[in-house]
Protein backbone atom coordinates (compact mmCIF):
# COMPACT_ATOMS: atom_id res chain seq x y z
CA UNK A 1 0.00 0.00 0.00
CA UNK A 2 1.17 3.65 -0.90
CA UNK A 3 0.88 6.95 1.38
CA UNK A 4 0.83 10.17 0.00
CA UNK A 5 2.21 13.50 1.79
CA UNK A 6 0.33 16.20 -0.03
CA UNK A 7 -0.18 19.74 -0.05
CA UNK A 8 -2.93 21.92 -0.26
CA UNK A 9 -3.41 25.94 -1.66
CA UNK A 10 -6.34 26.97 0.34
CA UNK A 11 -8.35 29.62 -0.71
CA UNK A 12 -6.78 32.56 1.70
CA UNK A 13 -3.71 31.91 0.00
CA UNK A 14 -1.92 29.64 3.03
CA UNK A 15 -0.76 25.92 2.04
CA UNK A 16 -1.96 23.12 4.09
CA UNK A 17 0.17 19.67 4.46
CA UNK A 18 -1.17 15.96 5.00
CA UNK A 19 -0.65 12.71 4.07
CA UNK A 20 -3.38 9.65 3.41
CA UNK A 21 -3.06 6.36 2.11
CA UNK A 22 -6.12 6.99 0.02
CA UNK A 23 -5.61 10.76 -2.16
CA UNK A 24 -8.79 10.85 -4.29
CA UNK A 25 -10.52 10.46 -1.05
CA UNK A 26 -9.13 12.50 0.94
CA UNK A 27 -9.19 15.37 -1.35
CA UNK A 28 -13.22 14.97 -1.48
CA UNK A 29 -13.60 14.91 1.92
CA UNK A 30 -11.29 18.47 2.23
CA UNK A 31 -13.13 19.86 -0.56
CA UNK A 32 -16.87 18.84 0.83
CA UNK A 33 -16.10 20.21 3.58
CA UNK A 34 -15.44 16.87 5.95
CA UNK A 35 -11.41 17.28 5.84
CA UNK A 36 -9.47 18.72 8.86
CA UNK A 37 -10.98 22.13 10.55
CA UNK A 38 -7.98 24.13 9.11
CA UNK A 39 -9.33 23.52 5.50
CA UNK A 40 -13.39 23.99 6.01
CA UNK A 41 -13.85 27.70 5.86
CA UNK A 42 -11.01 28.00 3.86
CA UNK A 43 -12.01 26.97 0.12
CA UNK A 44 -11.79 26.50 -2.83
CA UNK A 45 -8.83 24.05 -1.81
CA UNK A 46 -6.03 23.41 -5.40
CA UNK A 47 -3.67 20.19 -4.94
CA UNK A 48 -0.52 21.79 -5.58
CA UNK A 49 1.86 19.15 -4.26
CA UNK A 50 2.32 15.15 -3.73
CA UNK A 51 5.15 12.82 -2.98
CA UNK A 52 4.52 9.09 -2.63
CA UNK A 53 5.75 7.02 0.43
CA UNK A 54 5.88 3.08 1.07
CA UNK A 55 5.19 3.10 4.49
CA UNK A 56 2.77 4.99 6.86
CA UNK A 57 5.75 6.10 8.89
CA UNK A 58 7.60 7.43 6.63
CA UNK A 59 4.52 9.17 5.50
CA UNK A 60 4.00 10.86 8.61
CA UNK A 61 7.95 11.97 9.24
CA UNK A 62 7.66 13.42 5.95
CA UNK A 63 4.46 15.13 6.58
CA UNK A 64 6.31 17.00 9.67
CA UNK A 65 9.77 18.23 7.89
CA UNK A 66 7.30 19.88 5.68
CA UNK A 67 5.17 21.20 8.02
CA UNK A 68 8.63 22.83 10.04
CA UNK A 69 9.86 23.88 6.82
CA UNK A 70 9.04 27.97 6.42
CA UNK A 71 6.42 29.02 3.11
CA UNK A 72 9.80 29.58 1.08
CA UNK A 73 10.59 26.47 1.27
CA UNK A 74 7.55 25.05 0.62
CA UNK A 75 7.02 26.99 -2.13
CA UNK A 76 10.28 25.94 -3.57
CA UNK A 77 9.08 22.29 -3.47
CA UNK A 78 6.07 22.93 -4.75
CA UNK A 79 7.88 24.65 -7.55
CA UNK A 80 10.85 21.87 -7.71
Amino acid sequence: MSYYVYILKCGDGTLYTGWTNNLEDRLTAHREGRGAKYTRGRRPLDLVYTEEHPSKSEAAKREYQIKSMTRRQKERLIDS
